[in-house]
């Protein structure tokens, strides 16, 4: 606290006279401008470290800051694009099929991606001539221009318990589960919720 504590009551007695109350001396350095200004400093470093404490939470915790590298997402996310990444929301509830996510390369763990989830575990892919079907239904999937789309095919394969097939919306330059298999969720670290980055293009996702 910055105020001082209140001296406690004096306990007066019958047998002993009432003296003239003593007023305590002035704190050292109460006027003292350089004190002023070091406790002012103080406060300053104290603000900073609460601030530092705070945001470190909230990146552990909460929300990361992250960079697209590549054009696999092209064109919804640009190469160098910002993101915000909500890091909470799957602890929550589990990633749904059209939600952008950022995850941990399956192959290489120290590499992060940025796909957008296609099917969930219990589904059922396959792909015609670059077509993607969930669950024997065309994927709406207007997100992605006709330049971009592939003409690959993959064999129906169900989704395991607790696993998520992921694409690129740029679908013939994206490395994806149909190059290295569906994501366990322990891999998906978060939801792409905002592009900040540049400011003419930001977008709540």
């Amino acid at each position: 606290m910055n105020d001082s504590e209140p001296l406690p009551s004096a306990h007066l007695s019958a047998q002993q006279p009432v003296l003239a109350p003593v007023l305590a001396p002035p704190a050292a350095g109460a006027g003292d401008p350089w004190a002023r200004i070091g406790r002012e400093i103080a406060s300053g470093i104290q603000t900073l470290v609460s601030a530092a404490v705070y945001a470190t939470l909230i990146v552990t915790f909460g929300f990361q800051v992250a960079r697209v590298d590549g054009l696999s997402m092209a064109p919804t996310l640009e190469d160098h694009d910002r993101l915000i990444v909500n890091k909470l929301v799957y602890e929550l509830g589990d990633p749904r099929p059209g939600d952008i996510v950022m995850l941990y390369y399956p192959l290489n763990p120290e590499k992060m991606f940025v796909k957008r989830v296609i099917a969930k575990e219990g589904d059922t892919v396959r792909i015609m001539d670059g077509r993607v079907y969930v669950n024997d239904q065309p994927l709406r999937d207007d997100y992605v221009p006709s330049e971009f789309r592939s003409h690959d095919d993959l064999p129906p394969q169900v989704i395991q318990q607790g696993y998520y097939f992921v694409m690129g919306d740029h679908r013939n330059n994206s490395s994806d589960s149909r190059h290295w298999g569906s994501v366990p969720k322990k891999y998906i670290v978060g939801k792409v919720k905002v592009r900040w980055w540049p400011l003419q293009d930001a977008k709540i996702f």
